[in-house]
């Protein structure tokens, strides 16, 4: 059995010094945009502590996002456990307020007051920031669904990706047409101190029992020169994974995309149908289990991982989304849901037949206990089996492209 270390976390004065050598770095990759609609994501997620560490009763301090126009992971440092705080707390909160942000920002043709509008993931995390109050350390990732990007005057979605630490997305999509496998477009780089699988960048909040030079400005600061974003395009069919470090240290990218194209079949001629959500779970599950399954020796040894042989025994969670069409019908339950104040339970994008999940989750299941099905309204079939104002220059363009 290997086991590994936990995150440890990084002081005030080593992260400032190191702040410098993370630049946030926009990139754009562009393509024909054909049809003129906005998106949204249809997403599930599943975490789960690993066996090995549940056994001595780890306590998961992962945090997942699966809503309409935002995704995300935050992955705790646990070892702030070690001073009395919840290492939980944090991430949660720091997901939810993102969550309400970025759905009173970013439901598309909604009016919004001009003081608060979406402008970029940069002012968005540092908003969410500012609002909460939770102790605790952890890294971040988001992917932000923008459509308010427009090229000739033509609407041109974009994914807005932000990290602050080593979790990781990966983008898909079916680039020699849709009766052909995905392959990987996209994937981000995680931000790790002198590559230590230990210490990533991370963004906190403590008191003088774990840092006692801890300054809340360093946190803010980290947030806009220690952000990596990238801005990508959309496109209806694209499969995005994000997922902790317990993903991306035991699985190769190459595995990845061979799990989701095991898992997804390939689509009949004819018009875009959009998967399944209980479909996007099932992959979800599956790449936590076979990330687990990495730590554990074969016949031939322990498997091999891109931090080595056995990997490393961690939480691990993970988000799979599927960009949809945004419709009206989205559009008239988002507003339903909003005005009886219960959006946050019920709504999950896109595929239609499940407009309900718990966006912010703790569990090891995504699902929820509420779900509306308008595939009568909408004529959609699912395929598959039966079975989600930055001072800076940089964040202010968002994902336009000159």
């Amino acid at each position: 059995m290997v086991t590994r270390s936990p995150t440890f976390l990084v002081g005030t004065e080593r992260q400032r010094g190191l702040l410098n050598e993370f630049q946030r770095r926009d990139q754009h990759f562009t393509e024909e945009y054909q049809k003129n609609k906005p998106l949204c994501f249809s997403a599930k997620s599943y975490q789960k502590t690993h066996p090995g560490k549940a056994k001595i009763g780890h306590k998961d301090a992962d945090a997942t996002l699966a809503s309409p126009m935002l995704l995300g992971v935050a992955d705790g440092v646990s070892q702030l456990e070690e001073f009395g705080m919840d290492a939980s707390e944090l991430p949660h909160e720091l997901l939810r307020v993102c969550e309400e942000l970025g759905m009173s920002q970013l439901i598309p043709d909604r009016p919004v007051n001009p003081q608060d509008m979406y402008r970029g993931p940069v002012s968005l995390l540092k908003e969410a920031y500012e609002e909460t109050e939770s102790l605790g350390s952890t890294t971040v990732l988001l992917a932000v669904l923008d459509n308010s990007t427009k090229i000739h005057g033509k609407l041109h979605p974009m994914v807005a990706v932000l990290t602050i630490g080593d979790c990781e997305l990966l983008m898909l999509r079916r680039l020699e047409g849709r009766q052909t496998n995905f392959q990987a477009v996209f994937h981000t780089e995680m931000q790790r101190i002198d590559g230590h699988s230990q210490t990533p960048l991370q963004l906190a909040r403590v008191d003088d029992r774990v840092d006692p030079d801890f300054d809340e400005e360093l946190a803010l600061e980290v947030i806009e020169r220690g952000s990596a974003v990238h801005c990508v395009s959309a496109y209806e069919g694209d499969i995005i994974v994000l997922g902790s470090d317990g993903i991306f240290d035991n699985l190769f990218l190459e595995e990845i995309v061979e799990i989701v194209n095991e898992s997804l079949p390939l689509p009949k001629p004819g018009n875009f149908v959009p998967t399944q959500p209980a479909l996007l779970h099932q992959i979800a599950r599956r790449l936590v289990e076979e990330s687990h399954l990495k730590s554990e020796a074969g016949p031939h040894g322990l498997p091999d991982t891109p931090i080595g042989l056995g990997g490393k025994m961690d939480d691990t969670s993970v988000v799979v989304a599927e960009v949809v069409e945004w419709t009206k019908a989205h559009s008239e339950v988002w507003a339903q849901v909003h005005k009886q104040n219960q959006w946050r339970s019920l709504v999950s994008c896109g595929a239609m037949d499940n407009m309900a999940c718990r966006s912010c989750n703790r569990h090891e299941d995504s699902g929820s206990d509420h779900e509306l099905d308008l595939t009568a309204d909408q004529g959609h079939a699912y395929r598959g089996n039966s079975v989600a104002d930055d001072e800076s220059d940089d964040d202010e363009k968002k994902c336009s492209i000159q």
